[in-house]
């Protein structure tokens, strides 16, 4: 049996000193990591409870006693629904492009020195807070666009989306996307120059030993590698203009109306926009009514995310250094 050096037996199933420590660390991290993910669930469930324990009033009273009094309730939150998706959607259109475009140059054509300095702007970007963005929207957008609507009706009045007429002051559905373009741009833009700059750098050289451009090379390598993760930025950043509430209530004159039309004055107003401008006044089932449609807007990012997680799931053949 072998001993120690003091002589002492030492029994050959035992373990040394570092081993035992680094299990006993890995033991208290899992069981961090393990309530962790449990609390998270709970809150989820707590806030799920909640929402559906105060919006059943809204569902069962009469729709008299909401804002506007709509038919039905469903009727007083289908334009909500509506305006919610429609302006965020347009935000995303315009948005993605201008993401990819400006994360591939800081990641692959621009100097070092460049890079780290939009890098650093970017960052600085996603951290303004969101009532900012609401006055330069209000202050400086809304009237510097106004002479562009007003040809877009003139010129192409004939398309559902410039029908006349056209808003004096601006303050439209189109200038709210415009602005929640911006505010996502830089939420994208850091992930997916992230997720560039782990593109394998053996990927890219062979890509390149083999005559492609770099453009080509982008496009076999980057691009497919990134993709998954490209629809997890787009996904967060959707779910960041969703959920904004100060620059619709600031920027947007909202009607309960569904409407397609980008430069009218007739414009549908969000979820968390009309929660926003209403729940100071409401009181009685007004609140719950406001609650009612938190829930609507809780289900709507529940259902876009999942089918977000759907496709990544499905491309997780280029999510990894494969």
């Amino acid at each position: 049996m072998p001993s120690t050096p003091s002589g002492e037996p030492r029994s050959e199933t035992a373990e040394p000193r570092g081993i035992i420590g680094r299990r006993r660390s890995d033991g208290i991290f899992r069981g961090v990591t393990i309530v962790a993910g449990a609390l998270i669930l709970a809150a989820l469930a707590a806030v799920a409870v909640f929402l559906v324990a105060q919006s059943i009033p809204a569902f069962l009273a009469d729709p008299a006693e909401l804002k506007g009094s709509p038919s039905s309730f469903w009727a007083y939150v289908g334009p909500l629904a509506f305006g919610t998706v429609w302006a965020a959607l347009l935000a995303l259109i315009m948005a993605v492009p201008l993401s990819l475009g400006i994360a591939l140059f800081i990641s692959h054509y621009a100097p070092r020195r460049i890079a780290q300095a939009l890098g650093y702007v970017i960052d600085l970007l996603a951290a303004v807070p969101s009532v900012v963005f609401g006055l330069w929207g209000i202050t400086v957008l809304a009237p510097s666009v106004t002479p562009l609507y007003g040809w877009l009706t003139e010129n192409l009045g004939w398309l559902p989306f410039f029908t006349p007429p056209v808003s004096g002051t601006g303050r439209t559905i189109l200038t709210v996307a415009i602005v929640l373009a911006v505010m996502i741009i830089p939420i994208i833009t850091a992930l997916c120059r992230e997720i560039f700059l782990q593109t394998p750098v053996l990927h890219q050289e062979a890509a390149l030993a083999l005559g492609a451009t770099r453009w080509e090379m982008i496009r076999m390598a980057v691009l497919p590698f990134g993709r998954a993760g490209i629809i997890s930025a787009s996904m967060l950043g959707l779910g960041r203009a969703l959920g904004e509430t100060m620059v619709v209530a600031m920027v947007l004159s909202p009607a309960a109306v569904i409407s397609f039309v980008l430069t009218g004055s007739q414009n549908p107003s969000t979820i968390a926009g009309n929660i926003a401008l209403n729940f100071p006044e409401a009181h009685g089932v007004g609140v719950n009514a406001l609650i009612a449609t938190g829930l609507i807007l809780f289900v709507i990012t529940l259902i876009i995310n999942s089918v977000a997680r759907i496709v990544i799931n499905r491309r997780s053949a280029f999510s990894g250094a494969n």
